[in-house]
């Protein structure tokens, strides 16, 4: 049980990273924004979009919990801009860790860092460090677009561990929280938006679908929201054992997107992260 209880409470904790990936296929990919969004915003309106919501210093604070059971936390935030290989970069970055309760059974101490280009419309670098139980395991993962490739190294031994073929405009597990942010169009009932994304492992496309409108209370306060169901179809773990598994997340209906609620329902019950603290 308890193993089966911190990898459900580690899927929720990455679940502020991302939606669940659905397979890739030959086809060719839809980046960002569906073809048929029509209310797509202006590029100046993109811009002022992106400057606003991008701004270093903004962070989000989360309590995980586990039924009615406190058991960890994340931090997500927006860092300083940077360079990567020459390039200017944006940075982002999300901490998460188990509190004193759940390290009795699993200790999880992880820190992701994700370096993207200025428009944020493609991935340069994703660094993870993973500190989990007696597992540790850091390596960062480099994107070079312009190759059409993505490869994976290991920060503790130096060696190239993957290499795989991507799609232009590719980003990362973390990246695409930001992605979705700046999205132009406007959420709606109904709307299926994908992105290709990678974790240096496998390449995919990832698929979430906006399911309602709903007024959703966290412990920051009560948020006018819409609902955001990702496609965990061909997602593993805990997932995979639970056969009627869920992950939903909720973001606010105004243009800040923010990601207030996510909850999972697996084998051993609900996982929550609800939004706690927030700095713009």
């Amino acid at each position: 049980m308890p193993a089966l209880l911190l990898a459900a409470l580690l899927a929720v904790l990455q679940a502020l990273l991302s939606a669940a990936p659905a397979r890739a296929d030959d086809a060719a990919p839809t980046l960002t924004a569906p073809p048929d969004a029509a209310d797509a915003a202006p590029d100046a309106a993109q811009d002022l979009r992106r400057e606003r919501w991008f701004k270093p210093g903004e962070r989000f604070g989360y309590d995980v919990r586990w039924g009615i059971f406190d058991v960890g936390s994340a931090v997500i935030e927006v860092m300083e801009p940077g360079s990567v290989r020459g390039q200017p970069a944006r940075g982002f970055s999300m901490t998460a860790r188990t509190n004193d309760f759940a390290d009795l059974f699993y200790k999880v101490r992880d820190r992701n860092e994700s370096w993207t280009d200025m428009e944020v419309q493609g991935s340069l670098l994703y660094v993870t460090a993973q500190h989990e139980g007696s597992y540790h395991r850091d390596f960062e993962l480099r994107f070079y677009a312009e190759n059409g490739t993505a490869e994976l190294w290991s920060r503790e031994t130096g060696l190239h561990k993957n290499t795989l073929a991507i799609f232009p405009g590719t980003v990362d597990p973390l990246a695409v929280l930001f992605i979705f942010r700046a999205w132009p169009g406007e959420l709606r009932e109904g709307l299926i938006i994908r992105q290709a994304v990678t974790d240096g492992k496998k390449f995919v496309m990832g698929e979430a679908t906006v399911v309602r409108r709903e007024t959703i209370k966290v412990p920051l306060g009560e948020f006018d929201c819409f609902l955001v169901e990702p496609d965990i179809k061909d997602l593993g773990g805990v997932f995979q054992k639970s056969p009627d598994a869920a992950l939903q997340i909720w973001v606010t209906a105004d243009e800040r997107r923010l990601p207030v609620l996510v909850r999972s329902k697996v084998l051993v019950g609900y996982f929550r992260a609800e939004l706690s603290s927030y700095q713009d």
